[in-house]
């Protein structure tokens, strides 16, 4: 990364400092060519998120003592900082255990060999067409040693990873459809079958970058200057600015948008609260009927299914991204389409903190406590605060957000009231919501803008932190529900 190494006072003063390298205006890149005979690679897009402004975003030479511990913990492990890192680290208490749960599922020891790991989460990224983190993972497979000619497509890997592109599929888009004789089929292979140990640690992975896919496209992730994607060699289409200039995040376009969109929504956050307000009254003065909360939530999964992703076309992936998965026309469907009917998963019944923890603690050790770790993080994280108003409880946000995900997954909670969501929620989060965590592929700049406008961007990367973990969550209890009813 251009911040992660600050050049040496003891160096030459001929020395190309990294930062000089990556933002330079082309009169410069003119005399780097011609001095050096070497093509610069100029960056397309500004900072690390094409929807945050970077100077918003905490530049790693300006962080406290602590974050600056946690970059260089993951640097050292994982040999990068990436943008991804950097986006989260405006929330560092959560992206300290993110990393930790991380570099435990891909580094340490675990069921699965190295090149294994990667390999599945260049599976779980392609089925999202998450480019930015198939080729992060393309990279780390080839140097942990791994076979060049899986990358060809998946059916040069081995039969063993070729039987698990099934559950990968159903995982991604359906996870209420896995069942136990998917299970079955992968631990009865024959000579290409699956542990239980083993089956654990790929369903984790699996489900971790399917989420952290919705997570990358719903932040705008950028592929950094020296991946694919991240930079071109093609001199600068705009005569007002120099290329440094435009690097460096210095145009006023921005700017322009956030007036406006400040001035139109003026009101918004003080309206949202005075409905958490009264919700809270609603609540102390009397309750709903079991029989009524079950109504409600019905009512509220069937208008989730009211809810359209995206007026975008179908995205198609490309050779390089779908050869990795099979069956490329499966993709999102509503949880109970009509004419079809899916048991509604009931909390009491299997949950993560009764059930689903105790078994991947159990079969992978110390993974199902990181896990919690991780989700409580997510869910509890708080600040109190709303837009510019402090010693605000946003509990009941956080909770309509969390299980409004849940919900649209078929996942129910008996005691919430669901008619909160609908309080809660406009419809042009619930757009956000459902384009990121069903068909992240599909979110636009115009979605994240056009939801909590008065929001900082902190609060709104915050929210895809509770979308990207509620989904993680939601995927592990089908997917550990499948696997003990096999083994009972």
């Amino acid at each position: 990364m251009r911040h992660a190494i600050a050049p040496s006072e003891n160096v030459e003063n001929n020395s190309i400092a990294v930062t000089d390298l990556f933002k330079i205006c082309t009169h410069c890149e003119r005399l780097n060519k011609k001095d050096l005979g070497i093509r610069i690679p100029r960056p397309l897009g500004s900072g690390p998120s094409r929807f945050i402004p970077e100077k918003e975003i905490l530049q790693v030479s300006k962080v406290d003592a602590s974050t600056q511990a946690i970059f260089e913990d993951a640097f050292a492990a994982l040999r990068r900082l990436d943008n991804i890192s950097l986006v989260m680290s405006f929330h560092p208490q959560y992206l300290e255990s993110f990393l930790r749960t991380q570099h435990y599922l891909l580094q340490m020891d675990g069921p699965l060999p190295l090149h294994y790991r990667h390999y599945i989460c260049i599976m779980a990224a392609a089925r999202h067409q998450c480019s930015y983190l198939v080729n992060l993972h393309v990279n780390d497979f080839l140097q942990v040693g791994g076979n060049t000619k899986w990358l060809n497509g998946l059916n040069e890997a081995p039969q063993k990873l070729q039987q698990l592109g099934e559950i990968n599929k159903i995982l991604a888009h359906r996870p209420w459809l896995l069942t136990k004789e998917h299970i079955e089929r992968l631990l009865k292979a024959e000579e290409h079958s699956w542990s239980l140990a083993e089956l654990i640690h790929a369903v984790v992975l699996l489900t971790h970058y399917h989420s952290l896919s919705s997570f990358t496209f719903g932040c705008g992730i950028m592929p950094e200057i020296n991946c694919d994607g991240g930079h071109t060699f093609r001199p600068p289409s705009v005569s007002q600015y120099c290329v440094c200039d435009i690097a460096n995040g210095n145009g006023h376009a921005n700017h322009h948008n956030d007036l406006l969109g400040n001035q139109e929504m003026c009101g918004e956050v003080e309206e949202l609260m005075e409905r958490m307000k009264q919700l809270q009254e609603c609540r102390d003065d009397e309750e709903a009927s079991q029989e009524e909360m079950a109504t409600r939530f019905e009512r509220e999964k069937t208008e989730s299914m009211l809810v359209v992703t995206s007026e975008d076309e179908e995205c198609v992936p490309s050779r390089d991204i779908s050869r990795h998965f099979e069956d490329t026309s499966y993709g999102y469907q509503d949880f109970s389409r009509r004419g079809e009917q899916v048991p509604t998963f009931r909390a009491q019944d299997y949950s993560w903190e009764d059930h689903g923890f105790s078994l991947v603690n159990r079969l992978y050790p110390d993974v199902g406590q990181m896990l919690d770790e991780k989700f409580q993080m997510a869910y509890n994280l708080t600040y109190n605060t709303m837009a510019t108003h402090k010693d605000v409880d946003t509990s009941m946000l956080r909770r309509a957000i969390w299980n409004y995900i849940h919900c649209m997954f078929g996942i129910r909670y008996d005691d919430y009231d669901y008619g909160e969501i609908n309080q809660l929620l406009d419809r042009s989060f619930k757009i956000y919501i459902k384009t990121m965590v069903c068909s992240p592929e599909k979110t636009t700049k115009r979605m994240y803008e056009s939801f909590w406008r008065q929001f900082q961007h902190s609060e709104k990367v915050h929210v895809n932190l509770l979308l990207m973990e509620a989904r993680m969550q939601a995927e592990l209890l089908y997917a550990l529900r499948a696997i003990t009813r096999y083994m009972t």
